[in-house]
């Protein structure tokens, strides 16, 4: 089991340096972030698919969402909740 660093206090996010962040949102134990490209990257506690990556795997790095890619999807809104992750989307 992966260890998932949990803080109750502000912090840097690690994310890509050429990535602009549009919109965040934090859930209990998760965070998804929306790039100015639509891309999706989510990174925490997974245990229960709610990073959207197709599995129920923890990670405490930023991971972008393919399926959305896949799909030929633009993530333009996201709310996360204490083990979900939301999203609006439009096709590219």
């Amino acid at each position: 089991a992966a260890f998932i660093s949990i803080q109750a206090f502000p912090a840097l996010l690690d994310l890509p340096e050429d990535l602009e962040v549009s919109a965040v949102s934090c859930g209990s134990r998760h965070t998804a972030v929306i790039t100015r490209g639509g891309e999706l990257y989510t990174w925490g506690w997974g245990k229960y698919g709610q990073l959207g990556h197709g599995n129920n795997i923890s990670s405490d790095q930023a991971r972008r969402v393919e399926h959305l890619v896949a799909k030929g999807l633009r993530a333009e809104e996201v709310v996360c909740g204490p083990w979900t992750t939301y999203i609006c989307v439009l096709e590219r």
